[in-house]
């Protein structure tokens, strides 16, 4: 095993899995040259660089074009935040220069507007981190949806899942019972009963916990360090595989009810959960009432390409209500913006609302 991932000899390697692999690399590759890019702009906004740190910045760039592209690239995409930060944006950057050759309107950024600029750049730099991870899932999953997709799955034993956007499954079906590991995201399970015909238990894996089904349709997904489980019909038990340091290791849910669990705390219920509004998504659309807009961002972020972000801590506090339909996300952006009397900023992979 190398670097967690399994090896072959050459000749059990497919041509295609070769070029995946390489490609995967690559990838990483043109990542890592974008958060470098990122990091040296970040570092020129806070201040001249250093006689050594102008060097050291110019063989970078002169080492690798794609150096030069990612680091141009990062300028660029400074001097747009500086819409929202309220700097002036600076020139494109052909070689280091010493703070008396600053372009003309050049002043350094208030901490806070660095913090801002800064944070959003690095951002968009570690967008593609997501790339790497998301390949490792695919493989590992027997079932998975994108960004923005939610689909209905049929198992082998008759049992559906409705997976959430950027969600994954892997099944485990053997002779004693029927588990499936939730990998990623969210999803709502109809198990098909225990019967003669089927007397294995259906097991839902998660974050360190087993859901057994005793009837019929549940919801199980992430929430903070742990996940959450809620019972849509009849009930479930859920146990975690381990001690918590504190707080209960098992409790059967009845129709209606919601607990969220983590190492830390155990098993815990989580009164006022409404379940037929956390899964919204099933009906193709997400539902927000009097939700500060930081909590509507963070959920529009996980059916999205691209990201959302608010700059305003203000802005972030205030309270919003609305229906967005997910075949139509590209327009919440928009609308946000327009009901609040905000601005909005569009970078590629990132919209700004400030």
């Amino acid at each position: 095993m190398t670097n967690g991932l399994l090896t072959n000899a050459a000749s059990d390697v497919s041509p295609d899995i070769t070029r995946s692999r390489e490609n995967r690399v690559s990838s990483q590759n043109e990542q890592a040259i974008r958060e470098q890019a990122a990091e040296w702009v970040v570092l020129e906004g806070n201040g001249p660089l250093s006689p050594a740190q102008q060097l050291a910045l110019a063989q970078w760039c002169g080492s690798d074009p794609r150096h030069a592209r990612a680091y141009a690239f990062a300028q660029a995409t400074w001097a747009d935040l500086g819409q929202v930060t309220s700097l002036a944006p600076t020139t494109p950057h052909r070689a280091p220069v010493a703070r008396a050759e600053r372009p003309r309107g050049w002043r350094r950024p208030t901490r806070l507007r660095w913090a801002v600029a800064s944070s959003a750049l690095l951002l968009l730099a570690i967008l593609g981190v997501e790339q790497g991870p998301r390949v490792l899932l695919d493989w590992r999953a027997d079932y998975a949806t994108a960004a923005g997709e939610v689909r209905r799955v049929s198992l082998p034993d008759g049992s559906q899942v409705d997976l959430d956007s950027g969600s994954a499954v892997q099944l485990d079906f053997d002779g004693r019972q029927r588990r499936v590991r939730l990998l990623a995201g969210e999803a709502v399970f109809s198990a098909a009963p225990v019967s003669a015909d089927e007397p294995r238990p259906f097991v839902v894996e998660y974050a360190g916990a087993t859901s057994q089904a005793l009837g019929t349709r549940f919801v199980v997904g992430k929430v903070g360090d742990g996940g959450w489980v809620g019972m849509l019909e009849h009930s479930v038990d859920v146990r975690l595989q381990t001690a918590p340091a504190q707080g209960v290791a098992h409790q059967v849910l009845q129709e209606g009810q919601a607990v969220r669990y983590d190492q830390a705390q155990g098993i815990r219920p989580w009164i006022g959960r409404d379940l037929h509004r956390a899964i919204d998504w099933q009906r193709g659309v997400l539902v927000f009432e009097r939700q500060p807009l930081a909590e509507v961002v963070e959920r529009l972020n996980r059916y999205r390409d691209g990201r959302l972000m608010v700059v305003d801590g203000t802005l972030a506090q205030r309270e919003v209500s609305g229906v967005f339909r997910l075949d139509n996300l590209a327009a919440a952006a928009d609308t946000l913006a327009r009901e609040l009397k905000a601005k909005r900023l569009q970078l590629p992979g990132l919209t700004v609302i400030y």
